[in-house]
């Protein structure tokens, strides 16, 4: 709708106001490419870190989209998401564990979702005002990569819905 309408004036008043916003969040950068402007966390807050040649060179441009440069998958497109096995679900940039297969549940987004973290300190979040609205980003606290986002109509103990894009995962059953 607001592409559509004719008064640029307001588009550009809204948007600054959502910048404002971003620029005041610790640790929050801003990064321009291909003509978009895109808000990420820097890669001093994080212990792994690599170039950003290096995560190319290493990173599909799958990967690379979605893990640094907070894109998403297309739903219904990661065979993570019908994953039935035990085992752990790791970040694709760096190997940290993130979730238990005990956890996963089905959501019916096309994503896989999970209701909680394999512990505190395996994701972080920070808030994403991207796209005029507020979500919860959730990146691996490792590396820094994005997930996803987390929100509150998952089902019990948590009630918390994990939504994360299946590329920026690798699976490991167990006993492997």
């Amino acid at each position: 709708m607001c592409a559509d309408f004719e008064a640029p004036f307001f588009r550009a008043s809204v948007f600054s106001r959502s910048l404002r916003d971003l620029r005041s969040l610790p640790g929050r950068v801003r990064v321009e490419q291909r003509g978009r402007v895109h808000w990420g966390m820097t890669d001093e807050a994080f212990d792994f870190k690599k170039t950003d040649e290096e995560w190319r060179r290493e990173l599909t441009s799958e990967e690379y989209h979605v893990l640094r440069e907070h894109g998403t998958e297309r739903a219904g497109t990661s065979p993570l998401n019908f994953e039935k096995r035990d085992g752990t679900f790791r970040c694709a940039g760096c190997g940290q564990p993130l979730f238990s297969s005990d956890t996963k549940f089905e959501s019916g987004t096309g994503w896989p979702s999970f209701w909680k973290p394999l512990n505190e300190q395996a994701v972080s979040t920070t808030t994403d005002r991207s796209f005029f609205m507020t979500r919860t980003e959730v990146h691996c606290a490792r590396c820094g990569g994005h997930l996803g986002h987390v929100f509150p109509d998952g089902p019990p103990p948590s009630g918390l819905r994990y939504c994360m894009n299946g590329i920026a995962l690798q699976f490991e059953p167990d006993g492997s």
